[in-house]
Formats: C-alpha cells, sequence, structure tokens
C-alpha cells in the first residue's frame, strides 16, 4: 500500500495505549496519528487529525466508546472503527456502529494481524479486477486455472478439510484460497461468518431457526441442506438481518 492508514488511538488508559502503539509500529502499513484517552477528545481529534481509522476503547468515562462511534460515523469524512476492550459482550452492538472489527484485550498478535488485513483490504482492491479486465469480480485459482466471479452469484462458503467450497445459483467450486481470505476479500458484499466453517451471503437467507444449546440453522434459498450457526455468531448474525 502506497499511502499509509491514518490512526487514532483512544483509550483512558495510558498503558493500552501505549501498548497498543507498541504492536502497530510494526506495521509499515499504519501510521500513527494522534492519540486521545476519552470520547469527547477522540471526537475533537478525529476533525483535526482526519484519521482514516480509529481504535476506540468501549469502556471510558462519560462518554463511552459505543455513543463516540456513533458521533464519529456522523463526521463528514467519518472514519473507520476498530472497537478495542477487554468485554467480548459488546461484540454484537459493535455491529450497529459499521464497526470493522473488534478486538480483545490483552491483544493477540496473530487477531490484530487479521485486523490489519481488513484495514488494507478497505483501502486496496478488494476485489482483484485483472488490470481492469473484470471489474466487480471475484479471482479465483481453480484447477490451476483463474476464473471470476460475481459476488452475488455466490450462496455460501464452506470451509471442507483442505479446500474451500464455493456453492453458487448454478454449481459449486473448490479452490485451495482460504476461508479467511475470501472472508476479507468479500468483506463490502453482504457476507457474513456464522461459523468457523461457514461464510453466507446475507441476500440469500430464507429462515434461521433455534437449534440447540443457544446454536441455530440457517436455510439458504434454493439449498435443501441446513447450515450451522454457532452460538458466538447469533446475536452478531441477528442484529445484521435486522431481527
Amino acid at each position: 500500500m502506497e499511502t499509509p492508514v491514518r490512526t487514532l488511538i483512544v483509550d483512558d488508559e495510558p498503558y493500552s495505549r501505549d501498548e497498543l502503539k507498541h504492536l502497530l509500529a510494526t506495521y509499515p502499513s499504519i501510521k500513527i496519528v494522534g492519540e486521545a484517552e476519552s470520547g469527547e477528545s477522540a471526537i475533537l481529534c478525529a476533525i483535526q487529525l482526519q484519521p482514516d481509522v480509529v481504535f476506540l476503547d468501549v469502556e471510558m468515562p462519560k462518554m463511552n466508546g459505543m455513543k463516540a462511534a456513533k458521533a464519529l460515523l456522523e463526521l463528514k469524512k467519518a472514519p473507520l472503527v476498530v472497537f478495542a476492550t477487554a468485554y467480548p459482550q459488546f461484540a454484537a452492538e459493535a455491529f450497529r456502529y459499521d464497526a470493522i472489527d473488534y478486538l480483545l484485550k490483552p491483544y493477540d498478535e496473530e487477531q490484530l494481524q487479521e485486523t490489519i488485513n481488513r484495514i488494507k483490504r478497505k483501502f486496496t482492491t478488494l476485489i482483484e479486477p485483472d488490470n481492469g479486465k473484470a471489474p466487480g469480480k471475484l479471482a479465483l485459482e481453480v484447477d490451476g486455472e483463474i476464473i471470476y466471479l460475481e459476488p452475488k452469484e455466490i450462496l455460501y462458503i464452506l470451509k471442507d478439510d483442505k479446500v474451500t467450497k464455493l456453492i453458487t445459483k448454478s454449481r459449486e467450486f473448490e479452490t485451495k484460497t482460504p476461508l479467511k481470505e475470501l472472508e476479507i476479500r468479500l468483506l463490502n458484499f453482504g457476507f457474513f461468518r456464522i461459523h468457523k466453517s461457514f461464510l453466507v451471503n446475507l441476500e440469500y437467507v430464507n429462515k434461521l431457526s433455534p437449534w440447540f444449546n443457544g446454536a441455530y440453522q440457517l436455510e439458504i434459498q434454493g439449498r435443501k441442506e441446513l447450515l450451522s450457526v454457532s452460538r458466538n455468531y447469533v446475536k452478531a448474525l441477528r442484529l445484521r438481518l435486522e431481527i
């Protein structure tokens, strides 16, 4: 990426800000342009510094991270928001504010790497156009050849042992491209992770039904099989489906 992503860190704890600064300093694609210790100061800094991304703590006195995120999204140049907190129960609510990711403290370096990948994808080409010959299509290597799929044709994607299967309206494709990579590349096309092995196109969701032990099953338009929804994803999925 030619231009570093301008990044603002917001946390009321100096130690947490220092830790995140140290971790982000290892990424050349990230440029830290400022820090803030409260929701109120985060908004002022965002107006002055025009960051591309804000790493935002949730639990802060007075204006918490959720309220700050709502205000940030109303700015003329709204930054991407990455929530960072020690409390996993806020994850579902984060989707209401179009958060690009949700990091748990203490920070896990592998999770942070995934977050940076998501950010980089946002500021580069999400869908590879092959020198402009196939704009808006997903470039995919299948059996040694590069094929191009319209994201809207994909019903769901699953991880099956060492291969990834794409189920489309007309046929199935197998590729070695990891499910996680496809999730990032399809971030802006209405796809949602419902399980460690499933990524679905929300446009084709017909029914969400309780199963057992807090898990659900998902019915996809035109398909007989039911997909498992892990209980960890249920709340966020219901929010995305506006249930």
